[in-house]
């Protein structure tokens, strides 16, 4: 793989990223909620999910995730109803601690902030389908194709990272700037972004993110 075609590539996975995905969704919802570090777990959630569906595509395997349609179905809509139960609960939570005291940093713990980005990812299997008809248009037959498949893979995850790093921190930085009798408006909003989130993952059918 010439530099050429890398960088056509890189142009190419920036194009998909305009448009903001689940992940980037839930990055605002909890970067809102919990601050920009612990917003890191949810990124690092989210890149470990992208991270296997790169290899499941880069091993050929995208034909035997896709050939259980039930499974698929399970999966997706395990990971809507997760997010849906967080988004709730997190609604909840902010009518019960209205009138108490609390930093924006006082919510959910690391692992559970990890699990929700490794779930919004994970219930698209349809990434894996994604990766492996990208892949393909960028790789040279004649050499040698792991090692093609890993630079593009890693490349994808550093500028997937770089977006999610972002909006985790715009959030998060907004979030520091409202006084703190808005603490519970912000829960609820982040609350609703992880059911919109749920939706977003829902309602399309293929995506990339």
């Amino acid at each position: 793989m010439n530099f050429e075609i890398w960088l056509l590539y890189v142009a190419t996975v920036l194009l998909f990223m305009v448009s903001p995905g689940p992940s980037h969704l839930l990055m605002v919802s909890v970067g809102m909620a919990n601050g920009f570090q612990k917003s890191l777990a949810t990124a690092a959630g989210d890149l470990s999910a992208n991270a296997i569906q790169i290899a499941l595509a880069g091993f050929g395997l995208a034909a035997i995730v896709t050939s259980s349609r039930y499974g698929f179905a399970a999966i997706k809509w395990a990971g809507v109803a997760y997010l849906i139960w967080i988004g709730f609960k997190t609604i909840r939570a902010s009518f019960i601690q209205q009138s108490k005291s609390s930093s924006v940093n006082q919510s959910s713990p690391i692992i559970s902030l990890w699990v929700r980005g490794f779930i919004t990812s994970a219930a698209n299997p349809k990434a894996v389908v994604f990766f492996a008809a990208l892949f393909p248009q960028f790789l040279n037959p004649s050499q040698p194709l792991a090692i093609q498949v890993f630079v593009l893979g890693i490349t994808y995850i550093v500028i997937d990272g770089l977006f999610l790093l972002f909006y985790g921190f715009s959030s998060s930085w907004l979030a520091q700037k409202l006084h703190s009798k808005y603490h519970a408006l912000i829960n609820r909003v982040s609350g609703m972004g992880l059911i919109a989130t749920a939706i977003l993952l829902g309602l399309k059918k293929s995506e990339e993110h």
